[in-house]
């Protein structure tokens, strides 16, 4: 069962092209939104285990820029990368990508929750683009987010499939139970309408990824390292946006993150939390618009 996105007629209203890239290994495929001609092109990275439908709803409130969003390498239909999936397969491929798809005019680059990190280590390998948005960055190491104890049970869930038989393991990491228990947790919304549609696109696309080695390799690569590790080697102008019930990363960790990168802004969203994308696309989206809108220096 597909349960209707409350986003749609906004998403439809918008031209869209499908597109197919060989990049870094992978047969990625891409979703290109928005008029041809824009003068910004912005390049999203979605968060583990989603695929470019969890950034849709802030790309239907993004309509007069030219927005492209792919699946990772290994998850939605994109093939797995020819270099593992760790951090540096991840950023060679973004590199990759942005040099295939930068328009004429400013190129910015977004990245969601584990696409923060993707983001924030190409940057540290030369990435270049006019600006940065980062929603629900990991400005802190995940196990010292706010429930901890929870990403040490999630450590434990995909440790204990890599131990067993291929298709067992395969088996556990897809199990809707495990897939119901992380969309309950993280949904912060109280509107029943959105949190069925929010369980129904975790229920649908949570569990598309090509095989067991890439989840666990993204999973170990997303706890491995966070956006404030390369915080001192960015120098593009950057948003943050965070949210102050996030589980993952506090609102604190945002702050001290804020201080570390050298030109940049953080808008705090209340009353959500690790779903933005999913639960305020709209203030989002507004919030990118805005700081699109300014002059370099504004503040």
């Amino acid at each position: 069962m597909i349960v209707p996105s409350p986003y749609a007629a906004r998403l439809d209203a918008i031209p869209l092209e499908r597109r197919t890239e060989e990049l870094a290994g992978s047969t990625t495929e891409l979703w290109v939104y928005g008029p041809h001609d824009a003068d910004t092109t912005i390049v999203l990275v979605h968060g583990f285990r989603g695929d470019h439908h969890g950034l849709e709803p802030v790309v239907a409130h993004l309509p007069r820029y030219r927005t492209i969003v792919a699946d990772l390498p290994g998850f939605g239909v994109s093939t797995p990368l020819d270099a593992g999936h760790d951090i540096d397969g991840y950023s060679a491929w973004l590199l990759e990508l942005v040099d295939r798809v930068r328009g004429p005019g400013r190129t910015v680059v977004l990245g969601h929750s584990f696409g923060s990190i993707i983001v924030s280590a190409a940057l540290a390998r030369g990435l270049d683009v006019d600006d940065i948005v980062l929603v629900n960055p990991i400005a802190a190491p995940a196990l010292s987010g706010p429930r901890g104890i929870l990403t040490r049970l999630a450590v434990f869930y995909y440790w204990a499939p890599a131990k067993m038989p291929e298709r067992m393991g395969f088996a556990v990491l897809k199990a809707p139970i495990v897939t119901r228990i992380m969309s309950v947790t993280m949904a912060k919304t109280r509107s029943r309408s959105l949190r069925r549609w929010i369980h129904n696109q975790h229920d649908l696309y949570f569990g598309a990824f090509s095989n067991r080695r890439v989840v666990l390799d993204a999973f170990k690569a997303s706890i491995s390292h966070d956006v404030s590790e390369y915080a001192s080697a960015n120098t593009t102008r950057t948003l943050l946006i965070a949210a102050d019930r996030d589980d993952i990363t506090p609102v604190e960790a945002q702050h001290r993150l804020t201080e570390k990168i050298a030109d940049s802004r953080l808008v705090v969203l209340s009353g959500v939390g690790h779903l933005v994308h999913y639960e305020m696309p709209m203030q989002a989206a507004d919030a990118i618009d805005e700081f699109l809108r300014d002059e370099p220096g504004e503040r």
